[in-house]
């Protein structure tokens, strides 16, 4: 009688070697993965935060520019003014980034979405993909880009005199301006008037 317990012991060995490489192959892979999300994640927030403060900014001017008496202050809430503040952009997108433990990869830059303006903005993570059976991943960082858009949300006659009172219709909401008597606290918070959102 032959026994052949002998011979099966080398393929067994050979089996888990595989498994054991496969299942490390499979964390490594997991490992880029989460990297990767977390790339896009802060990438996400910051170009929402670009987006945001320019929001905040254009408030600001649609505000001056109707306090001042300007004719075309209606120009800004169609932003056909020719282009989103920028000032404070960079700044914003770069607090959200690190919140996320990223940095931005480069500056925020202008763009903009079917008709809609906004920004793009690319980070780059913090932190590696860490040590596996992968070479160089240890030193390796994920990268990711989005990108935020903003577009008005308030409806006027294209006839509205800017010297005459008007009734902005802001997706459902009231707003009265005056610009004979105008007083900036009566503007409502810039989400009202303008929305930002993540371009798809």
């Amino acid at each position: 009688m032959v026994c052949d317990r002998g011979s099966t012991l080398p393929l067994y060995i050979w089996l888990t070697t595989i498994l054991l490489f496969a299942g490390l192959a499979f964390f490594a892979f997991a490992q880029a993965a989460s990297a990767r999300s977390g790339a896009q994640s802060a990438a996400d927030a910051a170009a929402l935060a670009a987006a945001q403060q320019a929001r905040e900014e254009l408030l600001l001017d649609l505000s001056e520019a109707i306090d001042a008496g300007n004719g075309d202050w209606l120009d800004w809430l169609d932003l056909s003014m020719g282009g989103l503040p920028v000032d404070e952009v960079d700044a914003a997108a770069a607090e959200l980034a690190a919140q996320n433990n990223s940095s931005l990869d480069g500056s925020v830059q202008p763009t903009e979405v079917n008709g809609a303006p906004g920004f793009q903005v690319d980070v780059v993570t913090d932190y590696t993909v860490g040590d596996s059976i992968i070479p160089g991943t240890e030193n390796m960082t994920a990268k990711a880009r989005a990108v935020a858009v903003i577009q008005p949300r308030c409806d006027f006659p294209s006839n509205t005199n800017p010297t005459d009172p008007v009734s902005l219709d802001c997706d459902g909401v009231p707003v009265d301006i005056d610009p004979g008597n105008f007083n900036p606290d009566d503007l409502p918070d810039a989400s009202v008037m303008f929305s930002a959102y993540l371009a798809k």
